[in-house]
This record gives structure tokens, sequence and C-alpha cells, in this order.
């Protein structure tokens, strides 16, 4: 009569549900807890002085923007959004905002065109390549008030240079133009501002450009791809974290535009924009500081809308 064989059931592995809300770099030992600990007491004065900088001013000006707040009395009463109302049946201010984005647009758009064709140009190899790199800050190194004045004598129509070259040399124009004080005024600016803050969208593409791999291109070159598929299918999906960055910084500081628009044509009407806006209110109207701090909130509301846009709208793969 043969053996029976006996087995023994095998234990079956039972699933450690892991919570979904749990970040898998949470510290879990009682020494990495600690070093955790260490850190924010490190970090706590900095993050206290940084909240007590901006976070109360922040919180201050918005506080304002629901008050009639004035330099002619103490006690500011609560109006609720009448301040809001006011300044947007304003025609100035829908102009304003008309202008705002309008400069905004123009100038990211082509400042980024531009700046990827010169990351792409000075990020090979040739020779006086740390030349034409040190040039290209040139614009970018000048101070915006000077850089503005400076533009603003030469698009003067009398002794202006670009009148000269125009008319004079090369005879596109037959006449002077004022381009600061007439429907070009806008587009003068916007010249001005592409020409000094290309350098800077280019440092950011710069950045992304060289952290990409050499080995990857020579490969597709091998394989037969044309720099122009190169460039769609892999550097600018590579470049893209870099990219995005650089699109928030810049549209940023482009949307909340004073000084180059308050030194080139101060308070025209064709050019104003909200930064400007706000500024005469708070300099030529003592009654203004609510109306003020409101359109420095519509300024913050519509920053905080278009990060919202960038980081939805251009997808950056999780590593």
């Amino acid at each position: 009569m043969g053996q029976r064989q006996l087995t023994m059931p095998v234990p079956q592995a039972v699933p450690v549900r892991r919570s979904r809300f749990r970040n898998e770099d949470t510290p879990t030992s009682a020494w990495a807890k600690a070093r955790e600990r260490l850190a924010w007491m490190l970090v706590a004065p900095a993050v206290i002085v940084v909240c007590g900088i901006a976070l109360y001013p922040l919180l201050q000006t918005i506080h304002l923007s629901f008050t009639n707040a004035n330099l002619n009395t103490s006690k500011a009463d609560w109006v609720g959004l009448r301040n809001y109302q006011r300044m947007w049946n304003q025609q100035i201010f829908r102009d304003a905002v008309k202008h705002t984005i309008q400069f905004t647009v123009v100038t990211v758009f082509f400042e980024t065109v531009l700046g990827m064709i010169i990351a792409l140009t000075i990020n090979s190899n040739f020779k006086g390549r740390g030349l034409v790199r040190t040039s290209m800050l040139v614009p970018w190194a000048i101070p915006t008030i000077v850089s503005a004045q400076m533009w603003a004598w030469m698009y003067n129509d009398i002794f202006g240079v670009v009148n000269d070259l125009l008319v004079k040399r090369l005879h596109i124009l037959d006449h002077s133009i004022a381009w600061t004080t007439g429907s070009t005024a806008l587009w003068a600016i916007i010249a001005v501002d592409i020409w000094k803050t290309t350098p800077f969208m280019t440092l950011l593409l710069l950045a992304g450009l060289q952290i990409i791999p050499g080995d990857i291109y020579e490969a597709a070159t091998v394989d037969g791809a044309s720099k122009w598929k190169q460039f769609w299918q892999m550097t600018l999906p590579m470049v893209r974290p870099a990219l995005v960055v650089a699109l928030i910084f810049r549209s940023l500081d482009a949307f909340r535009v004073f000084d180059v628009v308050q030194v080139m044509t101060e308070y025209s009407p064709r050019t104003m924009t909200i930064a400007v806006y706000a500024q005469q209110n708070f300099a030529k109207r003592a009654s203004g500081f609510g109306m003020t701090a409101a359109s420095s909130v519509f300024i913050l509301v519509f920053m905080m809308c278009l990060v919202f846009l960038y980081t939805r709208l251009v997808k950056i793969e999780e590593r």
C-alpha cells in the first residue's frame, strides 16, 4: 500500500494596504523624524519672517479693498464690493485691463519664441559662443528705468534715431512718427520689453537645454531623424519643465508691468496698465486707498489664474 503524501498548505502573503494619503517619503524611523523636526526648527525663523513681511501686507491689502480707507480720515468703514464695482464701471480701468492682457500675451509669445531660438543657437558648439552669451545679457543687465528712458529718446519724433533711420537713411517712411504718443505707443513699449526681456527667457530655456544628454541626439541622427523632428519629439518634451517655469515667471512679471510704461508714456490712456492705474489712484487721489487695494487684488487674482492655467494646460510628467 502506497504511502500518502501529506501536503501542507502554503500561507498566502496578506497584502499590506497603504493609505493613499501617506507620502512615500514620510520618515518612519525615530532618527529620520528627529531630523525632520530639526529641519522645521531651522526653517521656522525664516518662515516667520517671510510671513511677517509678505503675508501680513497681502492680507492687509485684501482687507483695505473692501473699505473706504483714505488719508482724510483715520477710520475705514466696510463697503463690501463697492470699490470693485466702481473700478469696473470706469472705462479707463477696462482699457487698462485690455492693454495689460495685450501686453502680456504679445510680449510673452515673442519672448518665448525668440528665447527658444537664441537658446538653441548658443547651446550648440561654435566659435565665439562665450562672447555671444555675454553680449546677449547686455539688454537684460541694463536697469529698466535706464533702458526705457533711452528708448523714449530714440523714439522721439524730432531727434530720435529711429525716425532718422527710417526716414532719412532707409527711406521707409516719408515723415517722422511720434511713436510714444499716438496709436503706436503700446506697440512701441511692447517692442522695448521684448528687446530687454528676451535674454531672461533665453537663460531659463538654456538651463533646460543643457541638462539634456547629447547622446540621444546622436542616436536620433543615426536613425535618420531630421533636426525638426528631433526638436518636436525630443527637445520640446524634455525642456517642458523649464519652459513652464519661464512662462510663469515672465507672464507674472508682464502682467504687473509698471516701470517701462510709466517712464515712456506716464499716465497716457493709450498705454495705461492695471499697475499704472493703481499707482495713479494712490498718488493723485487722497481717497483712493480702497480703489488702489482693489486693483492690486485684481492683479493678484489674475496672476493666480495664469499660474493655474499654465500648470494645467502644460502637463509635466512626475518622475
